[in-house]
């Protein structure tokens, strides 16, 4: 459903958070009840182009749970089974979709004829897409009293926030300026794959740091991206799978989840803690899409950003704006004549979306990804694989404990996370736990890295797969 100035919205407060949902019974305006609110339309809204703004929320419902000893509030995107599901058999478990790193929601549904989560729903699931701390609709310093505007939605509007005071001008200044510093390195990185070409259709630096200047307007909240990779694991995914287990109270208090690039590492590294740890998986099965926790042995082409990291280090700079940089430069790789299309192929293989859908992918789906969190990542290219923020945990080392069923599927053409490294993951699973399948064909159809979710294809190829894994495993 697509959310309109006039739609109202339901608001039911519940212990961990609250929950949003369009209801026609009441029309008119709001008076008295305080569990009823009328959203803001901006607080839904996204920047589609620099000319024209699109609807961005496009679930069933809309739910928020707070995480502890945190002053963030993130959103849940749910999607109840459709009425196409009636007659399947009843399912036993919710479903858990974790998106990638720096993206929100908008990549498991870009439109009614390419939506992972409507799919998933089509088949009866319960459908819930978790937008982690900094991405889309997930706000910090929520009052319940209303919803506030979104960081992804504000880049042409003066920020709100709950912060007193404001930092220094000169302080600013800095920061920008460190920011600055990085960001030339990032481009200077983009326009290494390039040959030479007239300045006046390269213009990748102006274009960017055009974009860079409205960090200004809300350098207070970019300031409280103070998070890395064990923030995700340890607070956001178990505060939302409590969240979703305590609304729809699985008989087993287990989820089915799937996660695309990150979202696959999360689940990893959630198996991994727990095996250490002798706890409760929470999971019955887990399906990872372009993932792994080792990269050494692949050609990743994300180790284009290593050299980022060390530098982003030494200046403690924040941020690093990828979402921007995807932003200034996705004209100059989608339109004639073309001078940067290798970055087109780091997101899907060549006719596998059509130019609209990789519009709005990219321009919508992108947001800018904390420092820390990209250095904590980086250690996925280091001997031994992702670790955690002290580096002496291992998230690899006790996967070969699990018994969680794993689906680990790769893309032929998936430059970010190669069949390879996905292999070097899922190998490392007892083989009665895991399916490890490639797909894409030597004279085509290819599978670049967003393709596994929302390619041409994927609903005669890839999304039955995951069908069939998960009614093999939604069993109490």
């Amino acid at each position: 459903m697509f959310v309109s100035h006039s739609d109202l919205w339901s608001m039911t407060r519940t212990t961990t958070g609250l929950c949003l949902r369009s209801d026609p019974r009441r029309p008119g305006g709001i008076s008295g009840a305080p569990h009823w609110v009328k959203v803001r339309p901006r607080a839904l809204y996204g920047v589609a182009s620099e000319k024209k703004k699109s609807p961005i929320f496009t679930g069933d419902e809309l739910h928020y749970v707070s995480v502890p000893n945190s002053d963030w509030t993130l959103a849940l995107w749910r999607y109840l089974p459709s009425p196409q599901s009636q007659g399947r058999p009843r399912r036993n478990h919710p479903l858990l979709l974790l998106s990638g790193v720096a993206t929100n929601a908008i990549g498991y549904d870009l439109s009614p004829q390419s939506s992972f989560a409507r799919y998933m729903s089509s088949q009866g699931f319960d459908t819930w897409i978790l937008e982690v701390r900094g991405a889309g609709l997930s706000t910090y310093r929520m009052d319940f009293g209303k919803v506030k505007q979104p960081l992804d939605a504000m880049r042409d509007s003066s920020v709100e926030h709950g912060m007193d005071g404001f930092l220094e001008a000169r302080q600013n200044s800095a920061i920008i300026s460190q920011i600055r510093d990085v960001s030339q390195m990032l481009v200077n990185i983009v326009e290494k794959g390039q040959l030479p070409v007239p300045e006046q259709f390269l213009d990748l630096q102006g274009r960017f740091f055009t974009r860079l200047e409205e960090f200004q307007k809300q350098l207070d909240l970019i300031l409280k991206y103070d998070w890395d990779f064990d923030h995700y694991l340890e607070e956001d995914v178990p505060a939302a799978m409590e969240y979703i287990r305590t609304y729809c109270k699985p008989k087993d208090g287990k989820l089915l989840a799937i996660g695309h690039s990150m979202g696959g590492i999360l689940l990893y590294a959630m198996l991994s803690r727990c095996c250490s740890e002798g706890r409760n998986f929470g999971f019955t099965s887990i399906a990872t899409l372009g993932s792994s926790l080792d990269y050494t042995t692949s050609k990743s082409s994300l180790k284009l950003l290593l050299p980022l990291a060390d530098p982003a280090k030494a200046l403690n700079v924040p941020v690093i704006p990828i979402g921007a940089l995807l932003s200034a430069a996705h004209p100059l790789a989608s339109r004639p004549p073309y001078f940067l299309s290798w970055l087109s192929s780091q997101v899907s293989a060549q006719g596998m979306k059509h130019p609209k859908l990789l519009d709005k992918l990219v321009l919508n789906n992108f947001c800018t990804v904390p420092a820390k969190l990209l250095l904590q990542l980086a250690t996925a290219f280091q001997e031994g694989g992702l670790r955690d923020r002290s580096g002496t945990f291992f998230y690899k080392d006790y996967l070969r404990k699990s018994n969680v069923p794993v689906l680990a599927l790769a893309g032929d053409q998936d430059l970010i996370c190669p069949p390879e490294a996905v292999y070097e993951t899922a190998k490392l699973i007892s083989e009665d736990f895991v399916a490890y399948k490639v797909f894409g064909e030597p004279g085509g159809p290819h599978y670049g890295h967003y393709d596994l979710v929302g390619g041409r294809m994927v609903a005669d190829q890839v999304y039955p797969c995951i069908i069939e894994f998960l009614n093999r495993n939604d069993v109490i």
